[in-house]
């Protein structure tokens, strides 16, 4: 548990306490308001910038535009500049809305301590998944095996995109102004079943592989969250455990194979249990990865509630 971050003075989650979200009447309901509407306008920020990014690239470069609704087939550079692009604007739009909606600089995304609370969590990340893996190949229930690197750019958009644009949506939307309604543990418990549930779309998904996502992630890296008042351990977290998983490892990542292309390649042992194995869905849905990642979750919590975390700052 070495690498886990400290908990550093003055650095309390900031919930938020000026206009929307101004002490008063309804201040729960406003809140909830806020949160849907600031969930929108991020995520409409990311897939706006990337969307025209990749179109004025393939226009650029004289590669034909998609017909509306069938998969972009684009080089995987530049999947990785735009998707780069969109997870940056998702980013600034949250900053900016912050400003605007609620009269405060968002201290959960500081600057000076970025870079190394980053690669304190992207070396988390790729830790945990490395033992996840190593508990699945030591029980005998996936088998590891050597291949060839072909790619790497879409692994790096893909960890990227899902490091910033969801950290930020279910981090600093979600579970801050779910707090804010409703209190610490309310939260905690909602935006984990949410990030949970909405895993159940992905491919090979089953209800075991959402409680894994719930539990393993969703409490997790909001336990990062809280512990640090920051979102930059959370992004590193979760980008570490996803290309770790997908490009090193080779094993689907909640069930997709978007980051495939790297030096190795892990797939469940034929007759194991999906419970054992996590089967199609990859790791995280697998006993062990629910185990490493739940331990990790359990011991940042502790940390932040010794730590007095769970009073939050309102400016």
């Amino acid at each position: 548990m070495i690498l886990l971050p400290a908990a550093a003075p003055g650095a309390a989650v900031t919930l938020g306490s000026r206009r929307i979200l101004a002490p008063g009447r309804w201040r729960w309901l406003r809140a909830l308001l806020w949160l849907v509407g600031l969930f929108v306008l991020v995520a409409l920020a990311f897939v706006l910038v990337a969307g025209l990014s990749l179109a004025a690239l393939l226009v650029a470069t004289g590669q034909p535009m998609p017909a509306l609704g069938t998969s972009v087939h684009a080089p995987p550079a530049m999947l990785f500049a735009t998707m780069s692009l969109g997870a940056l604007a998702a980013l600034g739009a949250y900053a900016g809305l912050a400003r605007l909606g609620e009269d405060r600089r968002p201290a959960e995304l500081a600057l000076p301590p970025a870079p190394r609370e980053l690669l304190v969590g992207l070396l988390l990340g790729a830790a945990m998944m490395a033992v996840t893996v190593f508990l699945l190949w030591a029980g005998g229930w996936a088998i590891l095996a050597r291949q060839p690197v072909t790619a790497i750019w879409s692994a790096i958009g893909n960890s990227i995109e899902s490091g910033i644009v969801e950290e930020t949506l279910f981090r600093l939307v979600i579970f801050r102004l779910l707090w804010r309604a409703f209190g610490p543990w309310a939260a905690l418990g909602l935006s984990a079943l949410l990030f949970g549930a909405i895993h159940l779309m992905n491919p090979n998904a089953s209800p075991f592989a959402a409680l894994c996502i719930a539990l393993e992630a969703g409490v997790m890296l909001a336990a990062f969250y809280i512990l640090t008042g920051r979102l930059w351990v959370s992004i590193g977290v979760h980008a570490g455990w996803n290309f770790t998983q997908g490009w090193i490892f080779g094993a689907a990542v909640s069930g997709t194979g978007g980051f495939a292309g790297g030096p190795l390649s892990l797939a469940p042992t034929p007759g194991a249990s999906p419970i054992l194995s996590g089967g199609g869905f990859g790791p995280e849905a697998s006993l062990a990865g629910l185990a490493v990642g739940t331990a990790v979750g359990a011991f940042a919590l502790h940390r932040a509630w010794r730590a007095g975390r769970f009073t939050p700052v309102d400016p």
